[in-house]
């Protein structure tokens, strides 16, 4: 008999073998619409029409910054200017995020409570590192999570499923073992493309929405513990 040691949840749900992967923007921290008012500003320095809220959350949110600023601003634009472009709007979106920027309501509970319960953890995000190194120095965070998989590491944006499977490969975990947590559209279809578990946070979207998308939807992680993640399985 193997002496194993399996991990439940407090009620007795079986977590062994799941790992969590999430997303960051919107996910660990509530900065969409910080980040929205970075795009608005980009746009309207260069000249190009008002981005709405709703073109940001169905275009752009979840999207590696490198493809939107190509499909906006020029597909012809060379390294250097995309470069350029990438670092004026994270320096607009970091003036202002600053003085707001803190974990979603109970995050860091819920990931103490995942690391004693065994539960690997990924970061799967279509943002930079300099964008999770960010988040990191100013959210202690970083010591839970087991890896980092930034939008550079993979060619195929969300909705593909490829950041996640990316995720769990590195995690050494089965796709059917691992729940995503998102926020946006893309990334919530990616979790399920991905063939994995999908809690949605409505952070973007209402949770009206997010439920059509998501196995669990939450307004913050005070409205999940382990008992409903292993419920999940």
């Amino acid at each position: 008999m193997s002496d194993k040691k399996i991990k439940v949840s407090p009620t007795g749900g079986d977590l062994e073998g799941v790992s969590a992967i999430f997303d960051m923007d919107g996910t660990l921290i509530d900065n969409t619409p910080f980040h929205f008012k970075a795009w608005q500003q980009l746009f309207k320095k260069r000249g190009l029409p008002e981005l709405s809220r709703e073109m940001y959350l169905s275009e752009i949110s979840g999207v590696p910054i490198l493809n939107t600023l190509k499909k906006y601003f020029g597909e012809d634009l060379d390294e250097a200017e995309l470069k350029a472009l990438a670092k004026e709007k994270q320096q607009l979106y970091e003036i202002a995020f600053q003085p707001y920027l803190r974990p979603i309501n109970g995050l860091e509970n819920f990931l103490a409570e995942l690391k004693d319960a065994g539960v690997k953890i990924a970061l799967a995000t279509s943002s930079n590192m300099d964008d999770v190194d960010f988040i990191f120095e100013t959210i202690p965070i970083r010591q839970y999570f087991d890896v980092v998989i930034t939008g550079g590491m993979v060619s195929q944006p969300k909705p593909s499923p490829q950041i996640f499977l990316k995720a769990a490969e590195q995690l050494n975990a089965r796709p059917e073992k691992c729940v995503v947590f998102e926020d946006s559209i893309s990334g919530l279809k990616a979790g399920n493309n991905a063939g994995m578990r999908v809690v949605g946070i409505a952070t973007a979207h209402p949770v009206e929405i997010i439920s059509k998308l998501a196995n669990l939807a939450i307004n913050d992680y005070a409205d999940i513990n382990l008992q409903k993640l292993a419920a999940l399985f």
